[in-house]
């Protein structure tokens, strides 16, 4: 695992990709999002 592979965060740095292990700020937010109001609904 390092600069050569596409799973993992350092990969998808050097490669300039974004995914599971390395979200966008845009997907980043969303789920930060999701997450609160699941818990403020199960609450």
């Amino acid at each position: 695992m390092g600069r050569g592979d596409k799973r993992s965060k350092r990969g998808k740095i050097s490669r300039g990709t974004s995914g599971k292990t390395r979200m966008n700020p845009k997907q980043l937010k969303r789920t930060r999002a999701a997450k609160r109001i699941a818990a403020a609904k199960a609450a």
